[in-house]
């Protein structure tokens, strides 16, 4: 059984297109009934849109297999008093969502991804922040990938303002144990006898999705295809209880394994 990532492992950082193997995994999976869910940090589109898009560029799965942060917003932030910082997309979603954006005296402050994130910013969260205003990321991967560059991802950013700030945050994609278990709620409803040390985990972001993924029991692969250009980046500075099990080139490099 799996969760599949999105970004960087079934699809482009660059252009978004389908990476080699990608499509063909998934068809495998659909052809063998094996059980899986696709688990993104998309926070850009609305649920609805981005999965139709996925289906747009040939993957072939049913929305009851995929899971986004959008789809959980709801049961971790009130509508009301949103001050949110993200692409000029994922405001316009949260306001067709009917979040009211509150610049003034917010009650939370929300951060999703964007690549252009300036000093001044930075400022009005910790001013809210210190004022009594709550902490909350849309994920927490570590790099944000867009434009041949990386950036400091969500998790990042979170952890900067909790630095600054002394103020605790709190997850609602990947990698929370509330995110995970969601999925593993959905899975249940393929296979009954799904548990997270049934589950392997395959994403670029070893730090984030992967890291998270192995402290709850989840087998992991890292792909190469994503955030980081090799293996060697990263995985030699992490944790030996983080590291994961198995590292690809790409999705068609593990088909070549099955």
């Amino acid at each position: 059984m799996y969760f599949i990532d999105v970004q960087g492992t079934l699809i482009s950082d660059v252009d978004k297109s389908p990476i080699e193997g990608s499509i063909e995994f998934i068809s495998h999976l659909n052809s063998q009934n094996i059980p899986y869910m696709i688990v993104t940090n998309n926070t850009k589109k609305s649920s609805k849109d981005f999965y139709e898009y996925l289906l747009s560029i040939g993957f072939d799965f049913g929305f009851e297999k995929y899971l986004d942060p959008l789809m959980l917003l709801e049961t971790k932030v009130d509508k009301k008093a949103v001050a949110a910082y993200g692409a000029s997309e994922f405001l316009s979603t949260l306001e067709s969502m009917n979040y009211t954006l509150d610049y003034e005296n917010p009650k939370t402050v929300l951060v999703a991804i964007k690549e252009d994130f300036n000093s001044d910013e930075y400022a009005q969260m910790i001013d809210f922040l210190l004022s009594g205003a709550s902490l909350v990321g849309m994920h927490e991967t570590s790099i944000y990938a867009k434009n041949n560059k990386r950036y400091p991802g969500v998790g990042a950013i979170l952890k900067l303002l909790e630095f600054a700030t002394s103020v605790s945050y709190t997850v609602v994609g990947k990698p929370s144990v509330a995110f995970y278990s969601q999925g593993l709620k959905n899975l249940q409803e393929q296979n009954k006898n799904a548990t997270y040390d049934s589950i392997t985990m395959i994403s670029d972001d070893v730090k984030g999705d992967l890291g998270g993924a192995k402290e709850l029991g989840m087998k992991t692969i890292f792909v190469t295809s994503g955030k980081y250009k090799s293996e060697e980046e990263i995985v030699p500075l992490l944790e030996e209880s983080l590291k994961p099990d198995l590292v690809y080139k790409n999705m068609q490099e593990i088909m070549e394994k099955l």
